[in-house]
């Protein structure tokens, strides 16, 4: 969905917003909960942060150039909600112990793993990496679509990764990432 700037007819434009914010809920709601989950650990802190995200989003929809995705551009903002929420004092209150039935399935299928185990490991990293990790296991995201989420270069991503999975290894005690 594309965004029409016509500066003569704001109803048009608003109208048009609305609908791309339609559009990129229906989307991207799912996935940004996931990210959000593993990222915050506690469901309701998750819940509040999409809907940050989706409000952030709406208010900037005029500043989206299209440089990269819309999934891109929505977890740059979704990681930057996390982040911010995180250091808030209130998380400190937050019980932040996870339910396994509630942690996301990957999106991608590896040879060899318990997703659940995965998913445990995955969040005792420390955060630099963690974001890397969700990013690309759960989104199947690109180093380049990564590195624009995060704002990092994408050898900064790759280090990230690699690094992860070595923690990865050790938590998990399998060659699991490596298939």
């Amino acid at each position: 969905m594309e965004i029409v700037k016509d500066p003569g007819n704001d109803q048009s434009l608003a109208a048009n917003h609305e609908a791309l914010l339609t559009h990129m809920v229906e989307t991207y709601e799912v996935s940004l909960f996931r990210t959000c989950y593993m990222y915050l650990r506690d469901k309701e802190s998750a819940e509040d942060a999409v809907q940050e995200t989706f409000l952030k989003a709406y208010r900037a929809l005029h500043t989206f150039r299209g440089d990269c995705s819309e999934k891109t551009w929505l977890m740059r903002i979704a990681v930057n909600v996390c982040r911010d929420m995180g250091r808030s004092r209130w998380m400190r209150f937050v019980d932040r112990r996870v339910s396994l039935d509630l942690l996301p399935e990957p999106s991608q299928e590896y040879n060899g793993y318990n997703s659940l185990d995965l998913a445990s490991a995955i969040m005792q990293l420390p955060v630099k990496l963690k974001e890397a990790v969700l990013l690309y296991f759960y989104h199947d995201m690109s180093m380049r679509e990564i590195s624009d989420a995060l704002g990092v270069s994408a050898s900064v991503v790759s280090k990230r990764i690699k690094q992860a999975c070595a923690k990865l290894e050790t938590i998990l005690g399998r060659g699991y990432l490596h298939g």
